[in-house]
């Protein structure tokens, strides 16, 4: 019995941990170069090599480069992004369960950027990541108060009941304003079923900022939630103060999720598996599983981005159909082992 946690001690050292780390960024490569290649239109690997060193206008390097890398770089950021606001979400309230979909944080931003294609009438990039960071903020700071609300203050259960209940009333006010409005629904129901298809190197470029920098932050709070993630009182027996970490992340989460809604629209489950197969390997600490869910998240993402484009050739489905046939039975499975617990 007591080999198996030698054994996981010993494959989390860190000389093995930096390997993982070299080798998930290679298979994120592999990843991303088939994601460039593969589609309705089969292009080889020299065709994409030669889009990128010597371009000379054909209809296949123009695929490549107007098309394939602007989506497939989409979907990595988008990955990342999400999957890190997710694993910072569940080590910052020690709640397996959460997510930036399942906390109602994406279904918030989604309101904000539809409400204001519906008003405003904009389908500008630039605004809509300001108004899909405001939405997630304001989701973001509702579900904890309602969850603080409950019986026994904000308890995992509690946050992940509040989380539910407001994403349900989010959804429907949505669908209220596209009923209501047949051109807000024509313009903007691609981008509200989660894809990562159609974005150009500018569009990704006006977002970047907001996804680097929530990434930033989250690395550079790696140690600091690692120690919260143990609990806030024994955060605070050792010297931290909860109340800036917690505000600190909390803006992390507001940039990598809003960002992340901003430019590929609500793409749910990504936050909440891949958090869990990283701890799997690398263990409870935080300066590890950031940059392991980064990884892991964006591969998961193209992967299914690959899958949504060949499943029903010559269509396509939104990645954000997707996700949900993957997560959906993750979260049964964590649901069921909670309460068990």
């Amino acid at each position: 019995m007591s080999t198996v946690p030698a054994r996981r001690q010993l494959l989390q050292s860190p000389v093995l941990l930096g390997l993982g780390l070299v080798l998930g960024i290679g298979l994120l490569l592999v990843c991303f170069m088939a994601s460039v290649g593969l589609g309705v239109a089969d292009i080889s690997l020299k065709t994409v090599y030669q889009a990128l060193t010597d371009f000379d206008g054909s209809t296949d390097q123009l695929i490549i480069r107007t098309v394939r890398i602007p989506r497939s770089i989409t979907a990595l950021l988008v990955g990342s992004a999400v999957a890190m606001a997710g694993a910072i979400m569940q080590g910052l309230t020690r709640n397996p369960l959460a997510d930036p979909g399942i906390l109602g944080i994406n279904s918030g931003a989604a309101l904000a950027v539809v409400g204001s294609v519906f008003w405003l009438g904009t389908t500008s990039l630039r605004v809509y990541a300001g108004f899909a960071l405001l939405g997630a903020a304001i989701a973001a700071i509702t579900v904890y108060a309602l969850g603080s609300l409950g019986r026994g203050g904000l308890t995992p259960l509690n946050l992940t009941i509040a989380g539910a209940a407001f994403s349900a009333l989010v959804t429907s006010l949505t669908t209220g304003i596209l009923i209501l409005s047949q051109r807000t629904l024509e313009e903007i129901r691609f981008w509200l079923a989660g894809s990562v298809a159609g974005r150009d190197l500018d569009l990704v470029v006006q977002v970047l900022p907001y996804l680097a920098l929530g990434m930033v932050i989250a690395l550079v709070m790696g140690k600091q939630l690692t120690t919260l993630s143990l609990g806030e009182d024994i955060a605070q027996g050792l010297g931290q103060k909860t109340a800036w970490v917690k505000g600190i992340a909390a803006v992390s989460i507001i940039l990598l999720a809003g960002g992340s809604v901003a430019i590929a629209g609500p793409i749910g489950f990504v936050g909440l598996i891949v958090p869990h197969i990283v701890r799997f390997w690398v263990g409870v600490d935080y300066r590890w599983i950031l940059p392991y869910a980064a990884i892991v998240g964006a591969i998961l993402l193209l992967i299914a981005d690959i899958g949504a484009r060949l499943v029903i050739q010559p269509q396509e489905l939104p990645v954000g159909l997707v996700m949900p046939l993957l997560g959906a039975p993750f979260f049964i499975y964590l649901t069921r082992w909670q309460v068990r617990r």
